[in-house]
């Protein structure tokens, strides 16, 4: 009676109900495994490599476009001497010729001197040219308002300078068009290829991941978990791993090409700095072209993550 009493003075007795065990928030893919370090270098490598083929098609472009619009606003006139002609006369009758014709800015008359030293690059210097008929060269500066009619000047001088031979450069712009075009190509299969390598390269570093999660995949699909809850896991673990590759390889590619520029703002007194300067332009991306490293980043991002989705998706289908 006295323990009875003793318990119902007590109150009610708490009895302790196990709990749910603690969740972890452990990854299905493990991220700094071997194989991800792996693959994250081989995904800035091919960001790299693919950013700088796009700089390269970049500064093809850019180069060409500038030198086909150098060129198609300059035509130059040639005067090849004759035998009993006044070859300063002809130069000084063509130069006024084109001087006062419409669509013409600029006309330039080059001496003797200057045409003789136009031939040292394949000729060499110390030799006398005075015995050969060197031709004797005007530039002509096109006016950017209103074309000139070539076809009636070729005529003028034709008929009042025999042996004036007028040059448009047709022919130089069809073949820096057809070079850069080809470049261009080129650079867009480059790109390309490297874009299917790191797609093929993800695919297998998926396959060799689900290969070591096996069991635990095996497990969580026979428990009822779906297929788009494990793809989706796999899918945001790669993603990670190809912004984070990316931005290795796009970064080292922008930081070389900054570095480009500015070695080539540097070099640009000398005279192998101007000769650079003039066949590839200063290596200035220009916003255009880092905003075309920043996207690029993020396709190879999301080729990454979309390769590996489609890599689970049908490996799972194998379970079923």
């Amino acid at each position: 009676m006295i323990e009875l009493a003793r318990a119902e003075t007590a109150g009610p007795r708490v009895v302790a109900v196990p709990g749910p065990p603690p969740r972890t928030n452990t990854a299905l893919v493990p991220r700094n495994s071997i194989a991800g370090r792996a693959l994250i270098a081989i995904v800035a490598i091919m960001t790299f490599l693919a950013s700088l083929t796009t700089g390269a098609v970049i500064f093809v472009s850019h180069t060409a476009s500038e030198w086909q619009s150098d060129v198609a606003r300059e035509v130059t006139i040639q005067i090849i001497p004759a035998a009993g002609r006044d070859a300063e006369a002809d130069v000084a009758r063509a130069a006024s010729i084109a001087d006062h014709f419409p669509g013409i800015e600029a006309v330039q008359a080059y001496t003797r001197e200057e045409s003789t030293k136009l031939l040292e690059p394949w000729l060499g210097t110390g030799l006398s040219l005075t015995d050969l008929p060197v031709p004797r060269l005007i530039v002509l500066k096109l006016s950017r308002d209103a074309a000139p009619d070539l076809t009636r000047l070729r005529t003028l001088l034709a008929g009042q300078v025999p042996g004036a031979v007028l040059d448009d450069h047709r022919g130089w712009i069809d073949r820096m068009r057809a070079m850069s075009s080809t470049a261009i190509g080129i650079g867009i299969a480059i790109l390309l290829l490297v874009i299917a390598a790191t797609a093929l390269s993800v695919s297998f570093a998926t396959r060799g991941a689900m290969a070591t999660n096996k069991t635990v995949i095996e497990v969580l699909h026979f428990v009822g978990a779906k297929n788009a809850f494990i793809a989706r896991n796999f899918q945001r673990h790669f993603l990670l791993l190809g912004l984070e590759g990316g931005a290795i390889g796009g970064g080292a590619a922008m930081l070389l090409f900054l570095l480009a520029a500015g070695l080539s703002r540097w070099f640009s007194t000398s005279a192998g700095g101007q000769q650079t300067s003039a066949l590839f332009g200063s290596f200035s991306l220009g916003l255009t072209g880092y905003a075309a490293v920043l996207f690029q980043v993020l396709l190879i991002a999301g080729v990454t993550a979309w390769t590996s989705r489609q890599t689970v998706n049908r490996t799972l289908e194998t379970i079923d």
